[in-house]
C-alpha cells in the first residue's frame, strides 16, 4: 500500500503546469544543484553530508548512495534511509508524482541494511523494511516487507523473509 496525500488542481491544465504553486522555484533550483553535485560525488561521507545538510534528507550511518542515484528534486526531505543501506547505481527515489488532475506527495522510508539494485525506481509513499533486497530495475510501487527479496515490474515478492533465512542457512552450510 502506498501512503500519499492527494491534492486536486484547478484551471484546466495538468498538475505539472501548476508546479510552482506547489513548491518554490528556488527550492527546486537549490535541490537540483545539490543533487547533481551529490550524484557525481565519489565520497560517501561527503555525499551523505550534502544530502543531510542541504536537502534535509534523513540518511543513516554507513549508508551508501551509488553514483547517479536521483533523490526527489522537489521534496527530498520526505526521504529517510536507515543505517548500512546500499542504494544502487542510477536509482530514482520519488516523494512526489504529478498527474493530470492532481499531484501526490508521500514519504519514502527505507530501512536498515536494505540493498536496492541498480536502475530501480521507488515511488512515493512506500516503505521498504529492514534487511530487504530489491533486485535491479525494480519498480517499487508498494511496501516491501522486512527481510524479503522483491523484483520486477510490476514488483513481486521473490522470497519471503523466512525463505531468505532458509537460503542463508543452507548457503552457510547449516542444514
Amino acid at each position: 500500500m502506498r501512503r500519499t496525500e492527494r491534492y486536486q488542481v484547478q484551471g484546466g491544465a495538468n498538475s505539472l503546469w501548476h508546479i510552482y504553486k506547489t513548491v518554490s522555484f528556488w527550492k527546486v533550483v537549490k535541490c537540483f544543484i545539490f543533487i547533481q553535485i551529490g550524484r557525481i560525488t565519489p565520497f560517501m561521507g561527503l555525499k551523505n553530508w550534502i544530502y543531510r545538510t542541504f536537502l534535509k534528507m534523513k540518511i543513516g550511518k554507513k549508508t551508501s548512495l551509488a553514483l547517479m542515484v536521483m533523490p526527489d528534486t522537489m521534496f527530498p526531505e520526505r526521504i529517510s534511509i536507515g543505517d548500512n543501506t546500499i542504494i544502487g547505481y542510477n536509482t530514482t527515489i520519488l516523494a512526489h508524482e504529478y498527474l493530470i488532475d492532481e499531484y501526490r506527495l508521500g514519504d519514502v522510508k527505507i530501512g536498515n541494511e536494505v540493498m536496492i539494485g541498480a536502475n530501480s525506481t521507488i515511488l512515493p509513499g512506500v516503505e521498504i523494511g529492514d534487511g530487504a533486497i530489491v533486485s535491479a530495475a525494480t519498480l517499487v510501487n508498494k511496501d516491501v516487507p522486512a527481510g524479503a527479496m522483491v523484483g520486477g515490474n510490476p514488483m513481486r515478492i521473490i522470497y519471503t523473509a523466512e525463505e531468505m533465512a532458509e537460503r542463508k542457512k543452507k548457503r552457510n552450510g547449516a542444514v
